[in-house]
């Protein structure tokens, strides 16, 4: 029973899902490919030059929108593929002649059309099976009930089986039975099928992405050299305006100290009260600072014990679930350790959040990291955000971030770095 319940539901969730790719997705997918068609055989009367990049815009979200049903619903991973635009676009109408020069020249535009076409076809089979092997067993059910009685001049033919009768009534149960439980273990896989025959077609191939990759390592490249003079410049400016400038001081007391001895032993007894808290303060600097560059407790005992320290220190209910079976290399734990401040900074201070959860485990090769709050929402990448600069940490070590933050909550950022455990 427990088996059978187990397998129910995530068979009907996957049925239902089917059902809504082959009703919504096939409508979406069929109209934007005779627009699409349309509008680039009306480049050629001056037309199409204004509607094409908007119909093949329309096109890009709709197969990222597959995308990430995809990696949501059946854990199916699609690249994306599209060339970034330069950021030196014109505008007008000479804007909108590159524009759409630039889409048509790109090969996943081409590869975006061919799995239109494929999904209106090959797509919308897979989709339909995957939702009429739970459904269709219902009209088996609703024949034996007695409806049947409506055919029995006519026969009605459920499946292979003609209902006339009480008995080919039960008999259409019977196949609906049967029916039932081959959904209940293909409905999933099938759900997967699609999708999987989807990122045939919409993966870059092979030579294209080792050029993005050659393109990508050169622009993590280019921001890690940037991140590393910053982080120089930051540890040297605050060596100078911290702990440097308390040490000098303190030299000067001691100075006047040591003059004032012998003269005035009691004037010189609570200079060197201020020296001692002067060298205090600035251990206190120095602490900090090298906390900053590589925290201890990340050295000594990890990255879960590290979050968990970062948590407790928070000013929101916090909870840190860490399930790794090992550690992983020290410039990865470091990069994941500061993301992972940097977003529940973020959290704390714009998000009103009154509760922070943080999920931290390792699977399939991948350092996954989600932070979720029950905040405002709203939370976007780019603009100069701290989201960019996370987004850019990560991307050093081939690591990707993902952002769900709808308008009034919950945001969750997940963040995950390909490395193994050690």
């Amino acid at each position: 029973m427990k088996v059978f319940s187990g397998r129910l539901r995530p068979a009907a969730l996957a049925a239902g899902r089917g059902l809504f790719l082959s009703v919504a997705g096939l409508a979406a997918s069929i109209t934007l490919f005779v627009l699409a068609v349309l509008s680039i055989v009306f480049i050629l009367l001056g037309i199409g030059v204004f509607t094409t990049p908007v119909v093949l815009e329309a096109v890009r979200k709709h197969a990222n929108q597959r995308r990430l049903w995809a990696v949501t619903w059946s854990d199916v991973r699609i690249p994306v593929p599209y060339r970034p635009f330069p950021k030196d676009l014109r505008t007008g109408i000479t804007g909108q002649v590159e524009r759409t020069t630039l889409m048509l020249k790109d090969p996943a535009t081409w590869r975006d059309l061919l799995w239109l076409l494929m999904d209106i076809t090959a797509g919308t089979v897979l989709a339909v099976l995957a939702a009429a092997l739970m459904i269709y067993p219902v009209e088996g059910l609703v024949l034996a009930a007695g409806l049947w009685r409506v055919f029995r001049d006519d026969p009605y033919w459920y499946g292979f089986v003609p209902v006339d009768s009480q008995a080919t009534g039960i008999a259409a149960l019977a196949l609906g039975i049967v029916l039932f439980h081959a959904g209940l273990w293909a409905s999933r896989p099938l759900l997967r099928l699609h999708f999987v025959l989807a990122r045939t077609v919409l993966a870059p191939t092979q030579d294209q992405e080792l050029a993005q990759r050659v393109e990508r390592l050169t622009e993590t490249r280019h921001e890690a050299v940037d991140t590393a003079a910053s982080e120089l410049r930051r540890i040297e400016r605050d060596l100078h305006d911290g702990a440097q400038a308390r040490l000098v001081a303190m030299g000067m007391n001691l100075g006047t100290i040591e003059a004032l001895i012998e003269k005035d032993p009691a004037q010189a007894k609570r200079m060197l009260a201020m020296a001692r808290e002067s060298s205090a303060e600035a251990l206190t600097e120095l602490r900090d600072l090298v906390r900053g560059i590589h925290p201890p407790v990340l050295a000594e005992r990890g990255l879960g014990d590290a979050v968990k320290a970062l948590a407790l220190r928070l000013p929101v209910a916090s909870e840190v679930t860490v399930e790794l079976s090992g550690r992983a290399q020290a410039p990865v734990e470091s990069a994941a350790y500061f993301a992972v401040s940097e977003a529940l900074t973020n959290t704390v201070k714009h998000a009103e959040a009154e509760r922070i959860h943080v999920d931290v485990h390792h699977a399939e090769g991948m350092l996954r990291i989600s932070v979720t709050d029950d905040g405002r929402g709203g939370a976007v990448i780019g603009s100069g955000s701290g989201l960019s600069g996370i987004e850019r940490r990560l991307g050093t070590f081939d690591g990707i971030l993902a952002v769900s933050s709808p308008a009034g909550g919950p945001t969750m950022v997940t963040m995950e770095i390909p490395c193994e455990l050690s």
